[in-house]
């Protein structure tokens, strides 16, 4: 432990704290900008100097490690200053055309400097704009770019993808897609992790609102909308409600207030994937010597473009079941052909995804097996919605409950924890279990796969047969997982992966939270509502049979194979409109 004073209080705190943190827990908060506890700590901004006393030069607290005896200034006259005048350089290079930003309200640069009374800049605007195709999901405006590497960070660290690099020096020092390529030729993976990382709207994605609104309003269409589970989690967040309050049906509620035609429920989908999946395993698993193994997880785009991508080798161990997104598209409109007669191309399928991923998937071409168009006409992330309800002039408190229109917005709860780390896997193995032994097994058997770690893996008895499974979600565990893997220092039966760290709750497409990583409390909601839930398996869905029934016969049938499997190495990593 060592001692110091910071502003007059005495403050303890265990060796090797930076002033940082030694200040946080004395509840004095100094602000930080380019900073994100355990990704990013190379005092680019300098946002957050303090004045040592004895010191003439001020140092950076978020990299400079608390000294016995030391003496702190965080607010001097002279931190003030350099503070002030650190954020004015920043800004003099930054696009401030704040009311058509997206990060507007939510931006931490705008937030500093109204803390900091900052009106007028004392130097010479100059901020450059390059080129960028606006048809990729992911949009960079470097004319907002403050320089704080953050996605570069996380796209090394978190996600081993190295999309993003350094480039230049000195002033004309940015950030770059790696190697001087266009984006849409690189690697990226559209986990959109440096979005939900950059401190301002430098980076976003493509806003898809325009073209959801334009459907809506024509008469013709018949609109529909289905939600992903973690969307649940996260989507009252930016409407001031509480995890709690955010209930599944207020939530179907904005979609109706918003003017869709049908508001059903991609957990209706994740079940419906569970029974081709789980299917899909244990057909492998009876024979072993037709395949490589371990069988992986496909329901994860940004996981999917990471094995084009990364180990286009591998590729032929993704399942082929597709995703629940693209499951949810041919499954409404061949049931509407057949039930409301109703031309596939007049129905305007819309997503609601925490995952910027899913705008390349439902461009993809070999996923269109029902409509040309597209399966999925568009896919919006959370927060899209969230605008999509602020413009219809949706408020919290007009909000009432509401159900999911029938039959495809009845779902379990094993479909629910498709948006937490382990969740599939769970799911499939409860579905498992019931194939092979024909009774279901305690809804709670697998929870060895749940929790927010890296990296997990269990062994589980299916009828005598010892299976052994693994989850990784944040792409640079996944990698460690991989070459363990490739090494031969361990050998799994299936896979899960999921792009983003904890899942599809703390997707690229959820609210933002600046410094805060939130999938793990997200998560906890989604295990919450699975606990309650008056169907846990996803085989004991009614619309599940009915889908069957009334579409696809059973599960693996040639039409199942048709409409809701893909050959996963047909798959272009560049979408047709991109090109």
């Amino acid at each position: 432990m060592v001692k110091l004073t910071i502003d007059g209080k005495a403050v303890e705190v265990e060796e090797g704290t930076t002033i940082l943190d030694a200040a946080a827990k004395a509840g004095i908060m100094i602000p930080t900008l380019c900073y994100f506890k355990d990704l990013n700590d190379i005092g680019a901004c300098r946002v957050c100097v303090v004045e040592i006393e004895g010191q003439e030069r001020l140092v950076s607290s978020c990299n400079t490690v608390a000294q016995e005896g030391m003496s702190v200034l965080t607010n001097s006259h002279k931190a003030r200053h350099a503070r002030k005048t650190n954020v004015e350089l920043i800004l003099s290079q930054h696009n401030t055309e704040c009311t058509n930003c997206v990060r507007s309200g939510n931006c931490s640069l705008q937030d500093v400097a109204n803390d900091l009374n900052i009106i007028d800049i004392h130097y010479k605007v100059d901020y450059q704009k390059e080129p960028w195709n606006e048809n990729f999901p992911l949009i960079r405006d470097s004319s907002k770019c403050i320089k704080c590497m953050r996605c570069v960070q996380v796209c090394d660290k978190v996600q081993a993808v190295n999309a993003w690099s350094v480039k230049n020096r000195g002033k004309r020092t940015t950030v770059g897609v790696t190697g001087g390529i266009p984006m849409e030729q690189s690697k990226c993976v559209l986990c959109g992790q440096c979005i939900t990382h950059c401190p301002v709207g430098a980076l976003r994605a493509r806003d898809d609102t325009k073209l959801v609104l334009d459907a809506l309003a024509d008469p013709e269409i018949t609109t529909v909308v289905q939600v992903a589970p973690a969307v649940r989690s996260a989507w009252g967040e930016s409407l001031g409600l509480t995890h709690e309050e955010a209930t599944p049906g207020l939530m179907a509620n904005a979609l109706r207030k918003i003017g869709f035609d049908y508001v059903f429920d991609t957990d209706f989908a994740a079940d419906l994937t569970i029974l081709e999946e789980a299917n899909e395993f244990l057909e492998r698993l009876n024979h072993k010597d037709e395949y490589q193994f371990p069988m992986f997880t496909s329901c994860c785009p940004g996981w999917v473009r990471y094995m084009k991508g990364h180990r286009p080798d591998q590729v032929p161990m993704l399942s082929t079941s597709k995703s629940p997104q693209q499951m949810f598209g041919p499954a409404v409109k061949s049931l509407f052909k057949k039930e409301k007669d109703l031309d596939p191309e007049k129905v305007f399928c819309v997503s609601i995804m925490p995952c910027v991923a899913k705008k390349y998937e439902c461009a993809v071409e070999e996923l269109r097996d029902v409509s040309e168009k597209g399966d999925v006409d568009a896919s919006l992330t959370t927060r899209e919605m969230i605008r999509l309800a602020k413009v219809c002039g949706i408020t919290a408190d007009a909000l009432e409950e509401d159900n999911f229109d029938n039959p495809l917005g009845i779902a379990t709860g094993a479909a629910v924890i498709f948006g937490a780390t382990g969740g599939v896997m769970e799911a499939a193995l409860r579905t498992a279990y019931f194939a092979v032994v024909g009774e279901n097994p305690d809804p709670d058997a697998f929870k060895d796969v749940r929790g927010i770690e890296g990296w997990k893996e269990a062994t589980f008895d299916l009828a005598g047969t010892p299976l052994r499974v693994a989850v990784a979600s944040g792409l640079a565990n996944t990698e460690r997982l991989m070459q363990a893997i490739d090494a031969g220092e361990v050998e799994y039966d299936f896979v899960e992966i999921m792009a983003c760290p904890g899942g599809c709750a703390g997707g690229g497409g959820q609210p933002i939270h600046d410094g805060q990583e939130m999938a793990e409390e997200r998560g906890k909601v989604l295990y919450g509502l699975d606990k309650v839930a008056d169907l846990r398996f996803s085989h004991e869905n009614p619309s599940i049979d009915m889908i069957y029934k009334e579409i696809y016969g059973e599960p693996l049938s040639e039409r199942a194979e048709h409409e809701l499997h893909t050959d996963q190495a047909t798959w272009d990593m560049v979408p047709a409109q991109c090109k």
